[in-house]
């Protein structure tokens, strides 16, 4: 198999340092931080340690790993990095919990949110740590911010001479494959740092792997603890693990399933379903009705139905307004395709609801990567042909993918 240079270099620097992702003797699936506490916290000694986390870096018996750790005497934690929605959890979507010392702990918590570069070296320069560890719930997409936290939290310590430790978790949705357009390099931001594609299909050490070899201006010294008992095809709930909602929109594991497809809906008009019991299942506006759901059903996607839904947002678009849309109702997980039935929904919508407009800032841009779901969309593309445009760039990204996969 072909390494690129930066394949290569990666691969010298990053190890699974716990050893092969084999599956343990129980079946039971354990996580890179189960791993590392049962190793006594080995890869450690001796360090000054600061973690990235949030809510969801819990243990099985749901104790935060911070609270876990900062209480063993074999590992020196002494400081903790929150990101968006902060350490604990207390700040909605564009929020962060700011510099403060944690009450439970008395440890120093320190904000990344909206740091990268040289600004958030200072911050790792700062708090005194010489080993920074990440341990955060993914949801399997590109725009999910918390990949490019990992991202730029990986270029930092590099710029601040900091090892890297990534202690890996499930993608919540499989990673059995990576669908839908990947990012031109032109609309980097923050929902999508560097070219990958909308669902990655890969788990957090995978993606990081990915980031040292092909995207880092030079490597940091990384490490990954890998599961054991995961396989590609599994769902989140055949981890036997419980679900912290990783931010307060990502409420269930059927959130995330849908996520990479109606994310999409953020750079319309439409709501997606902020302000309800399920967002990202439930979308629509003022003025739709049952013809959406009709026209939906109508394109045959694999796997999934749609239901005629109203229902009134408690926040965000329309909020205390009664809307109507449609309810997605995945039927056959292994079959849906998530992206396409995002496409569809856009395609659809903008044929039945003549009110139907995109974000005046092209949100939707920065969502998909580049401009060509827009424009394709405007001038009347069909969903097979929308979908269609990004298939040579998506097998390039998947062939790129490929040498960095760790789990069969």
């Amino acid at each position: 198999m072909h390494l690129s240079r930066r394949a290569l270099l990666a691969a010298a620097t990053a190890t699974a340092s716990l050893g092969p992702p084999t599956a343990a003797a129980t079946g039971r699936l354990r996580t890179g931080f189960e791993r590392l506490a049962a190793d006594g916290y080995a890869l450690l000694s001796g360090r000054r340690v600061g973690i990235v986390t949030n809510p969801t870096g819990i243990t099985r018996d749901v104790r935060h790993v911070v609270d876990v750790m900062h209480a063993d005497p074999r590992v020196r934690l002494t400081a903790v990095f929150g990101p968006e929605h902060g350490f604990r959890g207390t700040a909605q979507a564009g929020g962060s919990e700011g510099r403060y010392d944690d009450p439970a702990t008395g440890l120093p918590v320190y904000d990344t949110y909206l740091k990268s570069g040289r600004p958030l070296a200072d911050v790792f320069t700062a708090s005194g740590v010489d080993t920074v560890v990440f341990d955060i719930q993914d949801a399997g997409a590109r725009f999910y911010t918390y990949i490019w936290t990992l991202y730029d939290c990986m270029e930092a310590a590099q710029l601040a001479g900091k090892r890297f430790v990534v202690l890996d978790r499930p993608n919540p949705v499989t990673g059995r494959a990576a669908l839908g357009p990947v990012l031109h390099r032109e609309f980097a931001t923050f929902v999508g740092r560097r070219p990958i594609a909308q669902a990655h299909g890969m788990t957090v050490a995978e993606l990081a792997r990915l980031f040292n070899g092909e995207f880092l201006a030079a490597p940091v010294p990384l490490e990954t603890v890998l599961m054991t008992g995961w396989r590609r095809t599994d769902f989140y709930d055949a981890s036997g693990l419980p679900w912290v909602p990783p931010s307060p929109n990502m409420p269930t594991p059927d959130t995330a399933l849908v996520y990479s497809g109606t994310c999409m809906f953020e750079g319309t008009n439409l709501s997606e379903g902020r302000g309800t019991t399920r967002p990202f299942e439930l979308l629509g506006a003022e003025g739709v009705d049952g013809r959406w759901a009709a026209a939906a059903n109508g394109l045959g996607l694999p796997g999934v139905r749609f239901r005629e839904a109203y229902f009134a947002p408690t926040f965000s678009k329309f909020q205390g307004k009664t809307v109507g849309g449609v309810q997605i109702h995945v039927h056959d997980r292994a079959a849906y395709d998530p992206v396409r039935t995002g496409i569809g929904l856009l395609v659809t919508a903008r044929k039945v609801w003549d009110g139907f407009a995109w974000r005046s800032d092209d949100w939707i841009d920065k969502l998909t990567g580049s401009t060509r779901v827009r424009t394709m969309i405007d001038a009347g593309a069909g969903t097979d042909e929308v979908t269609g445009a990004w298939q040579e760039e998506l097998a390039a990204f998947r062939r790129t993918r490929k040498e960095y996969l760790l789990y069969k």
